[in-house]
């Protein structure tokens, strides 16, 4: 430890540097020379919370690092306007590389500060395919070779509101061929498939028994996704666009999912992310954080879901195909720390995240990108010019 346990680390600086393939990372250091990283990625949103940094610099550079929960109250609700993807974004970025500078102070993994871990070791899944999902079996293939138990993939392509059930049948084959490998699959409906589409979707693939269905309706659709978790037995899971308690409070009280997913990126950071955690045990619902991200956020993940009873599987985000120009490991000292075997990733055990950044590297690289365009997703239109959900 670089500084006495009880003398206050006071914030010296907060930075975010922005970096292929899409992520936003922030730097915080003290005035005792501890630094500490975040993440506050929000996808095709990066210069959004880039703006919401600067309020923060403003507001906490002085402050005592050591008082995360004041810190977070304060950013949470100080400002009367709170809540939503940007706000929660950069909150998540400050939270997560606090949490890192409290555990590298105290010379504790953060999963110690949350109470102890509960397990030894975290299962991960990875992505297969693409946002147009087509041959996918080649890749469940090299997943498993990589030591992966489990997948995840997109649903369907593009689809229309209501659209020929023909559209239905090649995501239910991809499914049955995944399952024939001895591979637990996910299945990521995106939120674009409409109500009429979805019920027969998931109807269709119960039998063959997805480990789960992800967002099966847009996230505004609380009702409806609880007539659809009562119409089949797959468990639904959804929460990368949910941002608070509150925002998963109308799913649990309807008994409308079985997995919660919160992006830790997203959703207020570690802190936020153990109360969601917390209150998601008690209504018996589990937790896959959300994590098609980088490494710190996926570091930060895992401390929760260590110290997490519910917690049940991890999105892992190596060689998913929105990493183009950088992946999972491009700024890590040592990468295996995330080391992958029989479907399980170990508990990380350096102080606060675990991990080691390559802070010249993110430098260099943050330079030579800081004119380029961020990152954006696909803009989808029907066959009549009628813009679909991606």
């Amino acid at each position: 430890m670089s500084s006495s346990a009880s003398s206050p680390s006071i914030i010296s600086q907060i930075e975010v540097f922005r970096l292929p393939p899409r992520w936003l990372f922030v730097r915080v250091e003290t005035a005792d020379d501890l630094v500490g990283w975040g993440e506050a990625t929000l996808e095709a949103h990066t210069e959004a919370v880039e703006g919401a940094f600067l309020d923060l610099k403003e507001t906490f550079t002085g402050k005592d690092a050591d008082q995360i929960q004041d810190i977070w109250q304060h950013a949470y609700r100080a400002r009367f306007y709170r809540g939503g993807p940007v706000l929660m974004s950069a909150l998540s970025g400050l939270d997560i590389a606090l949490w890192d500078i409290k555990g590298k102070k105290l010379g504790v993994p953060v999963y110690q500060l949350l109470g102890g871990k509960v397990r030894d070791r975290i299962r991960v899944y990875g992505w297969i395919g693409g946002d147009k999902p087509s041959d996918v079996i080649d890749g469940a293939a090299a997943r498993k070779a990589q030591g992966f138990t489990a997948v995840k993939m997109n649903a369907t392509d593009s689809i229309g509101w209501l659209d020929s059930p023909t559209a239905l049948a090649d995501t239910v084959s991809r499914v049955k061929d995944v399952r024939a490998l001895g591979m637990d699959v996910g299945v990521d409906f995106h939120g674009r498939l409409h109500k009429a589409m979805a019920k027969q979707l998931a109807k269709l693939l119960e039998p063959h028994q997805p480990l789960f269905i992800e967002e099966p309706l847009l996230p505004t659709q609380a009702e409806e996704i609880a007539d659809l978790s009562n119409a089949v037995s797959t468990p639904i899971a959804l929460g990368e666009r949910l941002y608070t308690r509150s925002d998963f409070r109308p799913y649990l009280e309807r008994r409308a999912i079985d997995i919660a997913q919160p992006d830790v990126s997203h959703c207020g950071g570690i802190s936020e992310l153990h109360r969601i955690a917390s209150l998601t045990e008690m209504y018996d619902v589990g937790l896959a954080p959300h994590c098609p991200m980088g490494p710190i956020a996926l570091a930060a993940c895992m401390q929760v879901g260590l110290a997490s009873p519910n917690y049940v599987i991890q999105e892992m985000s190596w060689q998913i195909h929105y990493n183009k120009g950088a992946d999972l490991y491009t700024y890590l000292i040592d990468p295996s720390v995330f080391q992958l075997q029989n479907g399980y990733v170990e508990a990380l055990k350096g102080p606060g995240l675990g991990i080691q950044i390559n802070e010249e590297l993110v430098r260099q690289t943050a330079a030579k990108h800081i004119l380029e365009k961020p990152w954006r997703g696909t803009v989808w239109r029907g066959e009549d010019g009628c813009l679909r959900e991606w």
